[in-house]
């Protein structure tokens, strides 16, 4: 053969989210942009805060502009991981340094590399439905096996009893992403103990550590004054994957890091597998220019108020018009339930005759609904819903 066709067949199928999207652009030059209303990708509609902004200009007056436009340690510059380490040990009680951190472009990349780094042949990676659909590629590309274990669908809490049922001695983490994508879900702290309390118990019980990664990418956008639980606060055997392009609004420059516990056992080999996964990836350090941008702007935030309005506006009015769903606490989106078993058919056929791009949510794992990505303009929104009514109608639910 002239190539891999295991990397072939990821590359022929592409993503129901980009596939979606793709449909709107097509869409937009026949009936007009305003015309369409694309709910399809979750990238970030607002600018990056004011501080990005001052923090690049300053930077790029520094005199030693060789320094600013040049290679960094693969591991990413000290003093920005000692910034990050002791931000996350004010704000969450750790006591990490900067060998706990290593900077990534973005969070897709830290998961890819961790994956990587962890798996050995016949090693399983439990990941809850529904989730980010990326995850399957990442844990497949590393070797090992993806297993799913259900949410529970009242609420898309983890669901303890599936995921005690899918853990088995060849269970070697489980992924979990708070707030979730593609539900807005944020998993309580009673929800995130009980969780650990089996991880815990599964350990004792197999005689290995089982690790619990959790990706981040959303953390900071949660609204009325809902907490996030950090899973290192409750577990030893965990490892954060963070991104900043949803809390700074910087998707396209691919900015992110992983954050070992220095709770667990040869965090520092594990650390170092990691590094060495990144490196036959490719991974030759992230842009030094915003990693020096994280030194003052790491704890700031974009005004998320914006998808709070965005989601106001949104569940009330589909609520009145009678679509089923459950109410997100955090992220930028909202999954709602499909009037018909086959949502693709509902998201491909049904919604796209009122020029609405909706991802169906099978790819999630997660069959029988459809994805909302609010991160889009207000105006769009208040437009858009004539046609949501209109889809209700066409199928009795209004």
């Amino acid at each position: 053969m002239m190539f891999n066709e295991e990397m072939y067949a990821y590359g022929a199928k592409g993503s129901a989210i980009r596939e979606i999207n793709s449909i709107g652009s097509k869409l937009a030059e026949e009936f007009g942009k305003e015309n369409v209303y694309n709910y399809s990708i979750g990238n970030p509609s607002l600018p990056p805060p004011q501080s990005v902004y001052d923090a690049i200009l300053s930077i790029l007056k520094e005199p030693d502009q060789v320094a600013v436009h040049g290679y960094s340690s693969n591991w990413g510059m000290k003093d920005v991981r000692a910034h990050l380490a002791e931000g996350i040990n004010s704000k969450f009680g750790q006591t990490l340094t900067y060998e706990n951190i290593f900077l990534t472009c973005g969070s897709c990349a830290a998961l890819s590399v961790l994956f990587k780094g962890l798996a050995v042949p016949g090693d399983e990676f439990i990941v809850i439905a529904p989730f980010f659909p990326e995850y399957t590629v990442f844990i497949e590309g590393a070797g090992a096996k993806q297993v799913i274990a259900m949410a529970h669908e009242g609420d898309f809490m983890i669901d303890i009893d599936n995921l005690r049922n899918a853990i088995t001695e060849k269970t070697k983490a489980v992924i979990i992403d708070s707030p979730n994508n593609p539900t807005g879900a944020v998993y309580t702290e009673e929800n995130i103990k009980a969780l650990c309390s089996l991880l815990r118990e599964k350990e004792a019980e197999l005689g290995h550590p089982i690790y619990l990664i959790s990706d981040e990418p959303y953390r900071a956008v949660v609204y009325d004054d809902i907490e996030v639980p950090y899973p290192m606060s409750y577990y030893d055997d965990s490892i954060i994957c963070y991104s900043f392009s949803k809390s700074l609004s910087l998707a396209g420059e691919r900015l992110g890091y992983i954050a070992f516990s220095n709770k667990m056992e040869n965090w520092l080999d594990i650390a170092k597998a990691v590094y060495g996964a990144a490196r036959i990836n490719g991974h030759a350090g992230t842009p030094t220019l915003f990693q020096k941008v994280l030194l003052t702007c790491a704890d700031d935030l974009t005004d998320i108020s914006v998808y709070k309005t965005n989601r106001d506006i949104l569940v009330e009015n589909l609520s009145e018009m009678g679509y089923s769903f459950v109410y997100p606490d955090g992220a930028f989106y909202l999954m709602v339930k499909s009037p018909i078993a086959d949502a693709t058919e509902f998201a491909y056929d049904a919604a796209n005759n009122y020029h609405l791009l909706l991802v169906p949510t099978d790819d999630f794992g997660y069959p029988g609904y459809v994805r909302l990505s609010y991160c889009v303009s207000t105006d769009m929104i208040k437009r858009s819903l004539p046609a949501f009514r209109k889809l209700a109608e066409a199928y009795g639910i209004c």
